[in-house]
C-alpha cells in the first residue's frame, strides 16, 4: 500500500455537520416516547432548574429524514426539549448528525456519580461561581451545595478511587468517614461487590465494624436487641454470602450471554430509524419495552442489581 493510499483510507467521516441549525421545537420528531412519569421525575426538575438558570448547556442532536427534505429526527435531547416546550421557547440550536443511528447517542450517555459532581462542583466553585448560583441549576439548596463540597474529607483517595465512578449516594461517604482508611477500602469493595451502593447497606457494614478498625471519636451504629457478637457473626455470614454470589455468577454465563447478544440485537435495530419509526406508529408499547431492554446497564436480575 502507497503512502497516498494510507492516507486515503485514515481518514475518518465526521459524525456531526460542521455548523449548527437553528429549529423550531415543535417541528423535531422524537423517535422515542416518554415515560408519562418523567416530568415529574427530581431529574425533570433540575434539567428545568438548569435551563431556567444557565440556559441550555448541551444542545439537542438531530438527523435529517432522508425520506422528508427538510425535516429534522430528534436522537438525543428528548427531556430537554420537553423542557424547552414547558418554558415556552419556541427554537433551539441543534447538532446535526451525518446518520440516524438513534440508539447510539443515548447508549453513551454516562450519567455524573456523586464523585464526579462532586469535582464538578469544586472546579465551579474555585472559578468564582457563587453558591447560590449552582444551587439554583442543580435546583438544590445552597447548603446541599456545601455539603457536597465537603462530601470527600476524611475519604482515602483509594476508596475515592473505587467509587469514582459508581452511583454511590452522598450519605454512604457519610458512613464511610466513620471508619479508618484500611476499612473504608474494605467496605468500598463490599458496596461494589454487591452492587449495592444503599445507606442501609453502608450502615450494616459500620454496624459490623470492630472498634479499632473506627476513625477516632466514631462510634459504630448499635442496632436495637442485637449485640456487639452477634453484629460480628452477621459480618462474617456477609462475607461468606458474599462468596456464594460470586460462585454462583460463575453458573449462569450461559444466560448471561444469550441476554447480551439479545440485547445487542435491540440495541441495533433500535438503531434504525425507520425501524424506530413503524414502532412508534403501530406498536408504541413495544417500542418501549425494547427501548428499556437496550437501554439496561446490567443483565442481572432487578434484585440482584438492587
Amino acid at each position: 500500500m502507497t503512502r497516498k493510499d494510507r492516507r486515503r483510507t485514515d481518514v475518518v467521516a465526521h459524525g456531526f455537520e460542521d455548523d449548527c441549525v437553528t429549529l423550531a421545537v415543535d417541528a423535531l420528531l422524537p423517535v422515542k416516547v416518554l415515560r408519562t412519569a418523567t416530568k415529574s421525575s427530581k431529574k425533570y426538575q433540575q434539567i428545568t432548574a438548569s435551563i431556567r438558570e444557565v440556559g441550555l448547556v448541551e444542545p439537542p442532536v438531530v438527523a435529517r429524514d432522508p425520506a422528508n427534505p427538510g425535516t429534522f429526527l430528534l436522537l438525543d435531547g428528548h427531556v430537554r426539549i420537553e423542557v424547552l416546550k414547558d418554558l415556552g421557547i419556541q427554537q433551539v440550536e441543534c447538532l446535526v448528525s451525518t446518520d440516524d443511528e438513534a440508539f447510539t447517542y443515548n447508549k453513551r450517555i454516562s450519567r455524573l456519580s456523586p464523585v464526579q459532581e462532586h469535582k464538578m462542583i469544586r472546579r465551579a466553585i474555585e472559578r468564582g461561581v457563587p453558591e447560590e448560583k449552582i444551587a439554583k441549576a442543580l435546583d438544590i439548596n445552597p447548603q446541599s451545595v456545601r455539603r457536597k463540597v465537603r462530601m470527600l474529607n476524611g475519604i482515602c483517595d483509594e476508596t475515592v478511587a473505587i467509587l469514582k465512578d459508581k452511583p454511590c449516594p452522598m450519605a454512604v461517604f457519610e458512613i464511610l468517614r466513620k471508619m479508618k482508611p484500611l476499612r473504608q477500602l474494605e467496605a468500598a469493595e463490599l458496596l461494589v461487590n454487591a452492587n449495592n451502593y444503599s445507606v442501609a447497606y453502608a450502615s450494616a457494614i459500620l454496624a459490623g465494624t470492630p472498634q479499632t478498625q473506627l476513625a477516632e471519636g466514631a462510634k459504630p451504629k448499635r442496632i436495637k436487641g442485637i449485640t456487639p457478637e452477634a453484629m460480628a457473626r452477621m459480618e462474617s455470614e456477609l462475607a461468606r454470602l458474599q462468596e456464594s454470589i460470586t460462585s454462583i455468577q460463575e453458573t449462569y454465563g450461559q444466560d448471561h450471554l444469550h441476554l447480551t447478544v439479545v440485547k445487542g440485537y435491540l440495541a441495533k435495530l433500535l438503531g434504525n430509524a425507520r425501524v424506530v419509526r413503524y414502532l412508534m406508529q403501530h406498536r408504541p408499547e413495544f417500542l418501549t419495552e425494547f427501548q428499556a431492554i437496550a437501554a439496561m446497564t446490567s443483565t442481572l436480575p432487578l434484585e440482584a442489581a438492587a
